[in-house]
């Protein structure tokens, strides 16, 4: 039997075809065009759903269930994205919804960043372990809790984990959330996006050079890969903006290891990629400030190894019944 997991991003919505143990054996892409109606949107996943099963030369019912990861807020029980603000569903009915277009038995749906982490406690860089927390440094920072090999949920939000709104400078930077001084806002692609384009409009004022302008040419753009590059080629401007932004994102991470001294916190999303330019002087920072620090068991802090097939492969593993904290 296989399962399908669906990935729904912002930009793009990703499916795959998984075997019994979590192996992508075909995945299929499309863009998600979230300003559409969300009924447009799930009609797609169907559809892309579809031709994965047709292109595989295989039939429903050799399909067990469709897994959902979305972003936003999820009732899992209930099938229902109780708020997702950048692709506009509220209170929305997403599993009845995908069942109205591929009539399957079974249809899960989670939190994307939920799904995520218990692909990687299942089939990452947490294989093994009894105890994961994962980050996405991405759009924006989501999170995911796995204890005991179930995804932590909490009692009165579902979706559990919103690691990106806990603060970090109270008063600080507009979140998008409300509040200010989220970890979203300063640890985010976006916030480290926005940092580095007011750095660069700092030093354009006062007639400074750097090689952040090089690479803002290079690129066609700023991103959140601007000053990493820049820091590489020993930009000192890069250099010291990308060490607040990794102190910044230390603050986080070790608030999350103090409260839940998980074996594995991994670090997933767009920002991961620069590997060990990104973990090597976390590591060391936390290492420092956490509770922890003279115990002989610590943490290990490591990049996701799943990357962009962590939430297809999360989502797959939805119908495990063990798969969340009651």
């Amino acid at each position: 039997m296989y399962t399908i997991g669906i990935d729904l991003g912002g930009t793009n919505i990703a499916v795959g075809l998984c075997d019994e143990s979590l192996n992508i054996k075909d995945k299929i892409s499309a863009p998600t065009g979230a300003s559409r109606a969300p009924e447009m949107i799930v009609k797609d996943m169907a559809a892309l759903a579809k031709k994965l099963i047709d292109r595989n030369h295989i039939s429903g019912d050799d399909v067990a269930y469709v897994g959902i990861a979305t972003p936003g807020t999820v009732d899992p029980r209930a099938g229902v994205v109780e708020y997702n603000n950048n692709i506009r569903m509220k209170n929305f009915p997403i599993v009845e919804t995908f069942r109205k277009y591929m009539p399957v038995p079974k249809v899960y749906v989670e939190n994307d960043a939920n799904a995520a982490a218990l692909g990687e406690a299942l089939v990452g860089s947490g294989r093994g372990s009894d105890s994961l927390i994962m980050i996405t440094l991405g759009t924006g920072v989501g999170g995911g809790i796995v204890i005991d090999g179930r995804i932590f949920s909490g009692s009165v939000n579902t979706s559990g984990a919103e690691l990106g709104h806990t603060v970090i400078v109270a008063g600080g930077r507009q979140c998008t959330c409300g509040r200010r001084g989220c970890l979203e806002a300063y640890a985010s692609a976006t916030a480290l996006t926005a940092i580095t384009e007011e750095k660069m409009h700092e030093l354009e004022l006062k007639g400074i050079p750097s090689l952040l302008f090089e690479e803002q040419s290079r690129e066609g753009r700023v991103s959140a890969r601007t000053a990493f590059n820049a820091a590489a080629r020993g930009d000192k401007y890069a250099s010291a903006l990308i060490e607040d932004y990794i102190g910044y994102l230390a603050e986080g991470v070790t608030n999350m290891i103090n409260i839940f001294q998980p074996k594995i916190l991994c670090i997933g999303g767009g920002v991961s990629g620069e590997g060990e330019n990104l973990i090597r002087p976390l590591e060391e920072r936390v290492s420092r400030d956490q509770y922890t620090r003279d115990s002989k068991k610590k943490t290990k802090v490591a990049v996701a190894t799943l990357g962009n097939d962590a939430g297809i492969i999360g989502a797959a593993a939805l119908g495990n019944t063990s798969s969340r904290q009651k």
